[in-house]
């Protein structure tokens, strides 16, 4: 039996805007992916928060998981993850109590340090340029009291939220998130899916330092991974300059919304470096590339579980990328 066909598949969903499209359309594209990834039997579907960037619409996460939770079965619905030091506490108890109540045993927390935004909008959240930066397990201990059992003499409940247990996920792309859901005996999952640099080092430090705790008895690591499935290598390729035009944007200083593929993308070597440090763990290819390229992603990883993230123009083609991986992945 292969390592790929015992290994559970989750779905990164950024909620894209694409070019000449609303993000109107990215909801109603976000239902049609998480309700084709559950008949394709894939574990769960998160969404990611981020704010004031013209090409992502998934800034109201908790709405929005509300929303696809509520088009779904099945499939479980969570954050990849909410930015901690932008919400109080019990803010973000209240939502995730009242999505588990609305949706039981199907939410999970996944969180994260960092701002999801530029320092503009950080101002305009009203985010503590520090948060985070010394007080994330303060912030942490306090949300967990909040989804736990209430303690005698507990002053300020979340209701909804108090004994709703909500999972919490740890995510981050450095050792420090790795490091501290080791040290809780939490779920981790690492960003590889624009971040692939420290992803070895990240899950060393996980397995190594892990303790058991009330909620996992080993370590538990999760990797999230660009994955683009066509036909052939070559339609897959072609499909992959709308992700590779996205990063180099960033790359020049603009954000903007998903773009058409091209047959030419023109760059300079540093650009293509640059380039390399986001999307190096990428696995783009038609059906066979794909298979050899998990297969040996997770005989590198030991990964328990990928989440992937398909970053590719129209809707069509992204349904098309998960039924192929779905085929590899099952056959």
């Amino acid at each position: 039996m292969s390592r790929l066909a015992d290994t559970p598949l989750s779905v990164l969903d950024l909620a894209p805007i694409r070019e000449g499209g609303s993000a109107a359309d990215s909801f109603r594209e976000s239902v049609a992916l998480a309700r084709l990834t559950e008949r394709l039997d894939f574990t769960r579907f998160w969404l990611a928060e981020h704010h004031g960037i013209e090409g992502i619409a998934s800034a109201a996460t908790a709405v929005l998981i509300g929303h696809v939770a509520g088009a779904t079965e099945r499939i479980r619905v969570g954050s990849g993850g909410i930015m901690l030091p932008n919400h109080p506490p019990l803010v973000i108890a209240e939502q995730f109590g009242t999505l588990e109540t609305l949706y039981p045993g199907r939410i999970d927390l996944g969180l994260g340090r960092a701002p999801g935004s530029d320092g503009a909008t950080m101002a305009a959240l009203r985010r503590d340029p520090y948060a985070g930066v010394e007080d994330f397990p303060q912030r942490l201990e306090e949300l967990q009291g909040f989804l736990g059992d209430a303690q005698p003499g507990q002053r300020v409940r979340a209701v909804p939220g108090q004994g709703t247990k909500v999972p919490i996920w740890l995510l981050g792309s450095s050792g420090y998130s790795a490091q501290l859901a080791a040290r809780l005996g939490l779920p981790f999952a690492f960003a590889a899916q624009f971040a692939p640099g420290y992803l070895f080092e990240a899950l060393r430090l996980y397995r190594d330092n892990f303790r058991p705790s009330a909620v996992l008895e080993r370590p538990h690591a999760m990797v999230g991974l660009p994955v683009i499935a066509a036909d052939n290598d070559a339609h897959a390729e072609y499909l992959a300059t709308t992700a590779r035009q996205k990063f180099l944007g960033m790359i020049r200083g603009r954000r903007t919304c998903a773009k058409p593929p091209v047959e030419h993308l023109a760059m300079t070597p540093m650009e293509e470096a640059q380039l390399q440090q986001f999307l190096g763990a990428a696995i783009v290819g038609g059906p066979e590339t794909v298979r050899d390229g998990l297969e040996t992603f997770l005989e590198q990883t030991g990964a328990d579980e990928l989440m992937l993230n398909t970053d590719v123009y129209a809707l069509e083609d992204r349904l098309r990328s998960y039924e192929l991986v779905a085929e590899v992945w099952h056959s």
